[in-house]
């Protein structure tokens, strides 16, 4: 993959030039996570680059990016579950420490996790897992990206 859009995740977005991107939602956009050593870790990126925090949108807007970050949630949850029988559960988090703009991580949870990880916040995680090249976004994670882009379009027409 290309890194350019890298640095201007939401603008190439909304331009048709972000891979990651999974699904345009209403209040943002569903993508698949640059590392997949978790399988199936997904991210909700706001479709304004201006919005720092959750804060930042109208109370309507505010509700509905909430709203899509649940139906990622469950999304990831369902299409992981289906994929590997050690799924466990999905982490949601908003935590807008490192990037400047409005996103909610959804990170999967499995039972092969390594026993000192497993009950641990991802971030905890060996450096190696966030930049090793065997774990980055690629053609080999197509399934698992169509499995929750089906998902989401299965609890948006519900």
């Amino acid at each position: 993959m290309v890194d350019d859009w890298r640095t201007d995740r939401i603008g190439s977005a909304l331009r048709g030039e972000n891979p990651a991107v999974v699904r345009h939602l209403s209040a943002g956009f569903a993508v698949i996570g640059d590392v997949q050593f978790l399988p199936g870790y997904s991210v909700l990126l706001v479709d304004d680059p201006q919005v720092e925090r959750l804060s930042d949108l109208p109370k309507g807007k505010r509700l509905t990016f909430l709203s899509e970050m649940e139906q990622l949630g469950e999304a990831v949850e369902r299409a992981c579950a289906r994929m590997d029988p050690a799924f466990r559960r999905v982490n949601l988090e908003i935590l807008g420490n490192t990037d400047g703009f409005l996103h909610a991580h959804v990170w999967p949870r499995f039972d092969w996790e390594p026993s000192e990880l497993v009950r641990m916040p991802v971030w905890l995680y060996p450096r190696d897992r966030w930049t090793d090249a065997r774990y980055a976004l690629g053609p080999q994670h197509d399934a698992l990206r169509e499995a929750i882009g089906n998902e989401l379009d299965r609890l948006r027409s519900a």
